[in-house]
């Protein structure tokens, strides 16, 4: 209930009147002040629960100007209750309920307010009066005692700035709910308000039609998403990224697109990919027949090179070979096994380190330079290399957000070698780890990450060419 003002100077209110409820981005509605009604209502559609049964929350649509459905503003809020109302017409509809301040005539204050979806209604809003203060007045025979708004607010460019931020849900698709990245995406997630849900990618199963495609989960459909966070593991990278495809069919924002994460993937499309777009990269060569050894090894230069399986990760399945021989013995031993496999040039200046650029949305966030164990040049953290904060050039820079604009990913892990020539890209990552670039950097990447998926999916509410409504 609002504070009293005065017994000597009450708050006149007409049976309609202008008012606001700020904390939903709602910055103009038209009510109608009931006091026959207990209870006041908000008229939304696409009325959602989510988030755990602890902190329940709802997100909603409103059409804040009646008969303008081109105009619709995304809300969200906590619940506070569920309960049976009645209406005027003697219906009874089981409605969530939400508290949120309203600001009417220039004050505000805490209402409970129910949500239910009658978008017929004239008005959008109907306020009961059991928020009404003791000291407010209603006149049934006037209208609009205090100042009028304007519908125009929600065509104006500012909207944007009168819209609060909206909770996200978040998928976080990862068979490893309780390693370091996939906590802390949970972890700040939460922080920021959001909810935030670790999916097991293998246990998604799909229908694909033409009208409604749908992900389902332990036997129910998948909500919603506002978001989706893919962290593909190599061994699951076809089924993975089909999961991520249908994702992107149902219209769901994915930090990275199934294609990207594809193509990261395959080391062969990815130099191809990053020659395409005239990115430094060590001297790469290919070849599938057998007769072909020694030129291949021509192709890239003098020994000693590097032989690199085309799906390995963390350094598993890349060689060092120092000599001709030992280069010819590598090349047969992975054709034996039938691998698919590239010779690159090996960057004897980079001296076993290499750096590591995070680049989110467009823009390097964190690096860090890793330098391989005693004895090994492979700088892979998981392989007991080392990592500290390091300064990088413009030109690096620029290289790694090139490297992954080239795959489309909103999150990519870029590793550059400093070659006397340039940075050189050995691999972009598609699914980095969080845990030795926050630690080595110090910075909250994870935070980072969040500001850039909630700029893709807060977008201003939707606003279309208007008529104008009639006041």
């Amino acid at each position: 209930m609002p504070e009293s003002h005065s017994q000597h100077d009450p708050f006149r209110l007409g049976w309609e009147e202008w008012l606001s409820f700020p904390k939903l981005g709602l910055p103009a509605l038209k009510a109608k002040i009931d006091t026959g009604a207990k209870t006041s209502a908000l008229h939304a559609s696409d009325i959602e629960p989510f988030g755990p049964a602890t902190k329940p929350k709802v997100r909603f649509q409103v059409h804040p100007i009646p008969g303008q459905y081109n105009v619709a503003i995304p809300c969200s809020a906590t619940i506070t209750d569920r309960r049976d109302v009645t209406s005027s017409n003697g219906e009874t509809e089981f409605r969530y309920v939400i508290e949120t301040p309203m600001s009417i005539g220039g004050r505000e204050w805490p209402v409970e307010v129910t949500l239910t979806d009658r978008g017929q209604m004239a008005y959008r809003v109907l306020v009961g009066r059991q928020a009404l203060a003791e000291d407010m007045i209603v006149v049934p025979t006037e209208s609009f005692c205090q100042p009028a708004l304007d519908f125009d607010v929600y065509h104006s460019a500012e909207l944007r700035d009168v819209v609060p931020d909206r909770i996200l849900r978040i998928a976080v698709l990862s068979r490893e709910p309780a390693n370091y990245s996939t906590t802390r995406l949970v972890h700040e997630g939460e922080k920021r308000g959001h909810v935030v849900e670790v999916i097991d990618t293998t246990r998604c199963y799909m229908a694909i039609n033409t009208l409604a495609p749908e992900l389902h989960y332990d036997g129910k459909r998948l909500p919603r998403y506002d978001a989706v966070i893919p962290r593909i593991g190599a061994s699951i990278t076809p089924y993975g990224t089909a999961v991520v495809r249908q994702f992107e069919t149902t219209g769901t924002y994915c930090l990275n697109g199934s294609e990207g994460i594809t193509a990261s993937r395959d080391k062969l499309h990815a130099h191809q990919m990053l020659a395409r777009q005239r990115i430094g990269m060590p001297v790469t060569a290919f070849a599938a027949s057998p007769k072909d050894t020694d030129n291949l090894i021509g192709l890239v230069g003098k020994t000693p090179l590097i032989v690199k399986l085309l799906e390995s990760t963390q350094g598993k399945g890349v060689v060092l070979a120092e000599t001709p021989k030992a280069a010819q013995s590598v090349i047969d031993a992975f054709r034996g096994l039938r691998a698919n496999f590239l010779v690159q040039q090996f960057v004897k200046e980079a001296a076993g380190e290499d750096i590591r650029c995070l680049v989110v949305g467009g823009r390097v966030v964190a690096s860090m330079k890793r330098t391989g164990a005693e004895g090994d040049f492979r700088s892979n953290l998981h392989r007991g290399g080392t990592a500290v904060a390091v300064k990088i050039s413009k030109t690096e820079r620029e290289t790694a957000v090139r490297a992954a604009r080239a795959f489309k990913l909103g999150l990519g892990g870029v590793d550059l070698l400093r070659s006397e020539s340039g940075p050189k890209v050995l691999e972009v990552n598609s699914s980095p780890g969080l845990e030795g670039i926050e630690r080595a950097s110090g910075k909250n990447v994870a935070g980072l990450l969040y500001e850039h998926i909630e700029k893709q999916v807060r977008p201003a509410p939707v606003r279309r060419p208007r008529t104008r409504a009639v006041q």
